[in-house]
């Protein structure tokens, strides 16, 4: 089967006053394993306190698109079970595909 190729989005989100270190506690908790059980890599992941971000960096490079393993992970029960709304704690979000410049 043909793989697709990687693809890296830099996500970018802007967190409601007073729940960065929450949301990145959950990211970490719940949805970084989840992630990683179905196939993406996680690049890192940053706090800017000054401006109440949380960035972070994902990958896919496996049989499907991105997108499509993007909907697997947000259909699945595990997600589903979360109980996890990011509205709950992200006033905005900013999602860019990148590519390594070396």
């Amino acid at each position: 089967m043909y793989a697709m190729p990687k693809t890296t989005q830099l996500r970018t989100y802007t967190v409601r006053d007073g729940l960065l270190d929450e949301w990145a506690r959950r990211w970490r908790e719940e949805i970084v394993p989840l992630r990683l059980e179905l196939g993406f890599t996680i690049g890192g992941a940053w706090l800017d306190r000054e401006s109440n971000q949380f960035l972070w960096l994902i990958s896919y490079d496996g049989p499907e698109t991105f997108a499509e393993r993007n909907a697997l992970y947000w259909s699945s029960p595990e997600r589903e079970a979360m109980g996890l709304n990011p509205d709950d704690y992200l006033v905005r979000t900013e999602e860019r595909t990148v590519e390594s410049a070396y």
